[in-house]
């Protein structure tokens, strides 16, 4: 019998309050390796929260967060960052003036070799553009070939690209997606759907967060459904329906799974 693989990111119990509102209610939560783990609930449901949890923007009042079986404790985001865990939020945080090299490597600048690096703080300007070109032509982008170009140049999908290459690049163990659909039209969406899932074929589990339920039915292979602060079923695009997720998120359908069911990653064979 083949042992259940330990879950890259965990939450057991996790409790956070905003005075009387209780936004997460003793909330659990796993992602495995080489998954997309779609989240979804309605508003006021605690997904949010949940996610700042991993992210490091939220401090839980209660629970234990752990990363590759590891007790981890967020104080702020880059803390989250340091440990491998990249988000990417639905309003990019892009600087548009600046090129998209600069982009990828917002906040971790690199310096050249030498004493120039060390004493002159020189950047070394032409690696980052040749690791940013290859960073988007792994990821499938090849309509972007010049890394000088500014970001307020590029299509809203384009934009979101870089985005997801910069969380690719320095994601060691997590990639978060906040809504990264929700500002795009059609063609655009499918090409960030396809980012996600060649984000998790080089090895990167993606927690992905949307409302657009086709889209997470689409490439999900797990979907956390949370209600209430707390997580109300683990189902998969093949066992249930969109009809029945969003009665689980309302309430209209209840599902008792045991704990066996919910930990089963369809994406770890």
């Amino acid at each position: 019998m083949t042992a259940a693989p330990q879950p890259v990111l965990q939450a057991t119990s996790l409790v956070k309050r905003y005075g009387r509102v209780v936004a997460l209610d003793h909330a659990d939560f796993e992602l495995y390796p080489g998954e997309v783990l779609g989240v979804i609930g309605d508003n006021g449901a605690g997904k949010s929260t949940l996610i700042k949890c991993f992210s490091g923007a939220v401090v839980p009042d209660r629970g234990d967060i752990l990363l590759d079986g590891d007790k981890v404790h967020f104080n702020e985001p880059t803390d989250a960052q340091d440990a491998g865990i990249q988000t990417v939020y639905q309003n990019l945080a892009v600087c548009p003036a600046l090129d998209i090299a600069t982009n990828l490597f917002l906040g971790r600048e690199r310096r050249v070799p030498g004493w120039r690096g060390k004493y002159l703080r020189m950047l070394d300007h032409k690696g980052m553009r040749e690791d940013a070109k290859r960073e988007l032509s792994q990821l499938g982008l090849l309509t972007i070939q010049d890394m000088h170009q500014a970001v307020e140049t590029l299509s809203g999908g384009q934009r979101q690209g870089v985005a997801v290459a910069r969380a690719a690049a320095f994601g060691q163990r997590v990639v978060i997606m906040d809504e990264p659909t929700a500002a795009l039209g059609v063609k655009e969406s499918q090409k960030v759907l396809q980012l996600i899932r060649d984000v998790r074929d080089r090895g990167l589990p993606v927690i992905l967060i949307s409302h657009n339920m086709p889209h997470v039915f689409e490439v999900a292979d797990r979907i956390h459904i949370q209600r209430l602060g707390r997580r109300a079923a683990v189902v998969t695009p093949q066992s249930h329906t969109m009809a029945e997720a969003v009665a689980i998120m309302t309430g209209a359908m209840e599902v008792k799974m045991t704990a066996e069911e919910i930990a089963r990653p369809a994406a770890v064979n």
